[in-house]
């Protein structure tokens, strides 16, 4: 396993009201459930408020998909929009004291952050299986697997191994 891609928040974190935008791109190399066809691309923006950290994003996915109906592989560029929030706890450095602030996540079975620093791979790939359409279609039109697409009398070609068996039984009278 290798070591997280992260980028760095402590900025916007420590001085409320500042953006600190990041473009991303990244293959998600992790990620053997999804097939990508390019790295995503996009920007990611994070801005704290004092009390939470607003992340936002706009980045675009292309996969290869099987169509639900038939099968086939189908091309798709997935659009995806993020917007999470974050609780910050503590006193921003940027308020003039020596403290500092620091994103809290209160018992997450897959933490986001490493102190103030985004696992952003994650954030990214859970935002794509969200938006993944649950039922991709190749065309709209689509019939499915016909009848004619299948070989042999008995229906399902995997299966007429075992008819065959099954008609030397009645055969032989068994």
């Amino acid at each position: 396993m290798r070591k997280p891609k992260l980028i760095d928040l402590n900025d916007a974190i420590q001085h409320p009201g500042r953006h600190v935008v990041y473009d991303i791109s990244s293959g998600l190399e992790e990620e053997e459930d999804l097939d990508l066809l390019e790295p995503v691309e996009g920007t990611l923006d994070a801005v704290s408020t004092g009390n939470l950290l607003l992340v936002t994003g706009d980045l675009t996915a292309k996969v290869v998909m099987e169509c639900s109906r038939c099968l086939t592989p189908v091309h798709l560029s997935v659009p995806i929009n993020i917007s999470e929030e974050f609780s910050v706890e503590g006193t921003p450095s940027g308020y003039g004291n020596r403290e500092h602030a620091e994103v809290k996540e209160e018992a997450e079975p897959f933490p986001l952050f490493d102190g103030n620093q985004l696992r952003y791979e994650d954030l990214i790939r859970q935002a794509i299986w969200l938006n993944l359409p649950l039922r991709p279609l190749c065309r709209e039109s689509c019939p499915g697997l016909e009848d004619g697409d299948r070989e042999g009398e008995h229906g399902r070609p995997e299966f007429e191994a075992l008819s065959k068996l099954l008609g030397d039984e009645e055969e032989s009278g068994r």
